[in-house]
């Protein structure tokens, strides 16, 4: 069987409102002043730590601090705005039904990442092939977690037929990395910047065309 690892943010889930809303909740905590929803998510896709570093530079150098006050504030309003991205839901239940096997490997935080796909109604496509930011000694671009996720797929073993969906950099980098087809998702907010990917997808419904029945 043939397998499909998708990132979370900005690939299946709109989380835009509320990560922003988070950071900002963060930064107020501080006594610092709100940034625009565009400069938060500038810094999406490389871990939460990562986000909290540059999107309150101020405070940099208390990444720890920052990241349980930030934990805390995002368990409160992670779920309040989030949604699925247009025709992911039915892309993965035809994925499902095809025979194909689910996956996450995302940076986003592991306390978060079931309970947004269990609100959402998506969480039992992946079983427990989920990997999240915490779940590895190494993140994307690192083909280390795109391995350990395909381990917990009844000992799947990657191979070049598998496919990386998500909308960053990492994600691509990550595919080639790894050594499966990378599809890069024009409707997220990350950035291609000069990775390579196999094909772009508008809509995620498009992948459709690319992960057939009898692959």
């Amino acid at each position: 069987m043939n397998a499909v690892f998708f990132d979370l943010d900005g690939t299946l889930i709109d989380s835009r409102a509320d990560l922003a809303a988070t950071v900002n909740h963060t930064r107020r905590d501080l006594g610092l002043a709100e940034l625009p929803q565009e400069a938060v998510l500038a810094h999406v896709g490389q871990g939460a730590k990562h986000l909290l570093a540059h999107a309150i530079p101020e405070k940099a150098d208390e990444v720890e601090r920052l990241w349980e006050i930030f934990r805390s504030r995002y368990a409160e309003h992670m779920l309040e705005s989030v949604t699925l991205y247009p025709t992911v839901r039915e892309t993965l239940a035809e994925l499902h039904d095809r025979g194909w096997l689910l996956g996450i490997n995302t940076a986003k935080p592991n306390f978060a990442v079931r309970a947004v796909l269990e609100h959402l109604g998506v969480l039992r496509y992946f079983g427990n092939a989920i990997v999240a930011g915490g779940d590895c000694p190494e993140m994307k671009p690192s083909a280390l977690p795109l391995r350990a996720c395909a381990s917990r797929m009844r000992g799947h073993r990657l191979s070049s037929h598998d496919w990386m969906v998500g909308d960053h950099w990492t994600d691509m980098q990550c595919a080639t990395n790894a050594g499966v087809k990378g599809a890069f998702c024009t409707f997220g907010f990350g950035q291609l910047r000069d990775a390579r990917c196999t094909v772009k997808l508008n809509r995620m419904e498009e992948l459709l065309r690319y992960c057939r029945a009898e692959d």
